[in-house]
């Protein structure tokens, strides 16, 4: 076999057996992957709220943020239409976040297009309920990573299939908030991305015997802090760690001063998920 033919051959074998999930996850585990110098991640609650003029769950408040902070993570919520179109809504109801009324199951898509999304002050404006569909177009364009919370309302597995046909898995994170979910999605799809939830030395011990690489997650450790060894003990496994500063903290940062998100970041936390994106980000970037 002469050289050239040797080198061919070499090169077809490494790129076939190199593990296949390394290959197609590799834009996930770069920019998830703990390291101490690694730069802070803001993740958007709902896509972005609290804004005037910007509504949760919306297509035009995630163009928005992302203007302001290049890597936010945009966390949104999956529901479904009457005739299965997935869209963006917190809500089992249309009052709060729409001028719609009722349940949100009960109207095709083609009738919930026609409704205007509220900001968190009420105020109508000009943006509609999106579809995943184009969310994930736009998130591919724009190099966006999104954090999937599926509603309890809607299939999981269908939401992931979804997902892999329009070949977005490499901008999705999927939100689980028990073991059993994550390593079910995970069986499902072992190329997926997930955070999982780990709140204490205990969780962590039972995420460790069921299996998911740890290059595939990224911690939520809660709404309250934990135990720094917490923190010590995931980013050792290259897991970053998830703060939900949304509600409570956020409320006493706003109360206290802004500069306790430092002191939070101090502690261990890599990634923060908040209804202040913007004020985080001008804070600790």
């Amino acid at each position: 076999m002469n050289k050239r033919r040797l080198t061919i051959l070499l090169a077809f074998l490494l790129l076939f057996s190199h593990p296949a999930r390394l290959i197609a996850q590799k834009p996930l585990i770069d920019f998830f992957s703990y390291s101490p110098d690694k730069e802070v991640i803001i993740s958007a609650h709902r896509g972005g709220k609290g804004y005037k003029g910007y509504p949760e769950n919306c297509l035009e408040t995630m163009k928005f943020i992302k203007s302001k902070i290049p890597n936010a993570l945009f966390e949104i919520d999956i529901a479904q239409s009457k005739d299965g179109i997935l869209v963006l809504m917190h809500d089992n109801t249309l009052e709060r976040t729409t001028t719609g009324i009722d349940h949100i199951n009960k109207y095709t898509f083609k009738e919930l297009e026609k409704l205007y999304l509220q900001d968190d002050f009420g105020t109508k404006t000009n943006f509609r309920i999106p579809r995943l569909k184009d969310v994930l177009k736009w998130a591919k364009k724009s190099n966006a990573y999104l954090s999937i919370d599926i509603k309890r309302s809607v299939d999981k597995e269908q939401v992931l299939e979804f997902i892999e046909k329009q070949k977005a898995m490499h901008q999705c994170v999927f939100i689980t908030y028990t073991l059993e979910d994550a390593k079910k999605l995970y069986q499902l799809n072992q190329e997926i991305f997930l955070s999982v939830t780990i709140r204490n030395i205990e969780e962590y011990k039972r995420f460790k015997e069921i299996g998911i690489p740890s290059d595939q997650v990224m911690a939520f450790t809660g709404t309250k802090l934990s135990p720094p060894i917490l923190y010590k003990k995931l980013h050792a496994e290259g897991i970053m760690c998830i703060l939900g500063t949304l509600g409570n903290l956020d409320k006493k940062a706003a109360a206290k001063g802004d500069h306790l998100y430092k002191e939070w970041r101090k502690l261990g936390i890599d990634i923060f998920a908040t209804d202040r994106p913007l004020e985080v980000y001008s804070q600790l970037k």
